[in-house]
C-alpha cells in the first residue's frame, strides 16, 4: 500500500503549499512568484531529461494540454490565494471531488449508486456552509474570486484523471519532465503577450518562493509514481488529497491568525463525511 502514502504525502505537502504560496504573494505578485516558481521547479527536473525521451506523439500532445490546463488552475488559484483567508480556500479547494465525481459519470460513464448521491450531497452542503455562513462579514470574499478558486479546482481535477490516463503509457520522470517544460513556455507566452512587468531579481530573493518549488516537485513526483500503481484507485487517490484541508485551516489560526476557524472545521468535517460515505 505504498501508493497510499504516497498520496498522504501529496495531501500533506499541498497544503503546506497552499501556506507558502500566501506568504509568497505578501512580496511578488502573482505572475512574479508563478514564473520564478514554474522555473525553479523545471531546473530542478532538469537532471532526469536523459530518462523522459521516448513519449509518443499522442501521449505529448495530452501533456501539453494537462499543463495548459495547470497553467490556467495556477493563475486562478493564485489570485484566488492572494484575496481570501486560506483556511476558506482550503475548504473551497475540497470542491473538485464534485468535479471529479461528475466528469466519472459524463467522461467515464460510471453510475452513481445511493452512498455517492449522499456523499455528493454532504459536499456539497458544506462548500455552501462556507460561502453563505451569516454573520461572516469579517471573511467576505467577492463571488468572482469563489468562481476563480473553483474554476482552478474544475481544471486540477480534468489534471487528475489525465494522470491516471497518462501514466498507463508513460514513465513519471517522463510525464514530470515534459509537463514542466510545457508550463514554462506557456508562462513565457503569458508574459511575452500580456507585456506584464515581472521583477525577476526580487522574485528571486523571495526565499518562499524557493520553498514552494521544492515542496512541488516532491509533492507532483510522489503523486505520479502513485499514479503508476496498478492497485492505486482514483477515488480513493481524491479522498486521500483532501488531508490538505485540515493543514490550511490550522495554519489559517496558527499564522495567519483567522477567525470563525471552529465553524469551518465543522463544515470540512460535514465535506469530509460526504467523500468518504461517497467512496466507500
Amino acid at each position: 500500500m505504498i501508493w497510499v502514502w504516497l498520496v498522504l504525502l501529496y495531501g500533506l505537502l499541498k497544503g503546506a503549499r497552499e501556506i507558502v504560496k500566501k506568504k509568497s504573494l505578501q512580496k511578488n505578485t502573482v505572475i512574479e512568484v508563478l514564473i520564478v516558481y514554474t522555473a525553479l521547479s523545471f531546473i530542478f527536473v532538469i537532471p532526469t531529461a536523459p530518462m523522459a525521451g521516448g513519449v509518443p506523439v499522442k501521449e505529448m500532445f495530452l501533456i501539453a494540454f494537462k499543463s495548459l490546463l495547470i497553467f490556467a488552475a495556477w493563475i486562478l488559484s493564485f489570485k484566488a490565494i492572494k484575496s481570501m483567508p486560506i483556511s476558506l480556500y482550503g475548504i473551497l479547494d475540497l470542491s473538485r471531488v464534485v468535479f471529479a465525481t461528475l466528469m466519472s459519470l459524463l467522461i467515464l460513464h460510471e453510475k452513481m449508486v445511493l452512498p455517492q448521491i449522499i456523499g455528493f450531497v454532504l459536499v456539497c452542503t458544506g462548500l455552501i456552509m462556507i460561502k453563505w455562513r451569516k454573520g461572516a462579514k469579517d471573511e467576505k470574499v467577492p463571488t468572482s474570486i469563489v468562481i476563480f478558486a473553483l474554476l482552478s479546482c474544475l481544471f486540477n481535477a480534468m489534471s487528475g484523471i489525465m494522470d491516471k490516463i497518462l501514466t498507463k503509457t508513460v514513465t513519471s520522470t517522463q510525464l514530470q519532465f515534459w509537463y514542466m517544460l510545457f508550463l514554462v513556455m506557456y508562462y513565457e507566452i503569458y508574459i511575452i503577450v500580456s507585456k506584464e512587468r515581472v521583477r525577476i531579481f526580487s522574485a528571486l530573493k523571495n526565499y518562499w518562493i524557493w520553498i514552494l518549488a521544492i515542496m512541488f516537485v516532491i509533492a507532483d513526483k510522489a503523486l505520479f509514481v502513485a499514479n503508476q500503481n496498478p492497485a492505486s484507485v482514483v477515488s480513493v487517490m481524491t479522498l486521500i488529497k483532501q488531508s490538505s484541508c485540515i493543514v490550511t485551516i490550522v495554519a489559517g489560526r496558527l499564522i495567519f491568525k483567522e477567525k470563525n476557524i471552529g465553524y469551518k472545521l465543522i463544515c470540512a468535517s460535514i465535506i469530509i463525511a460526504g467523500i468518504v460515505i461517497a467512496v466507500l
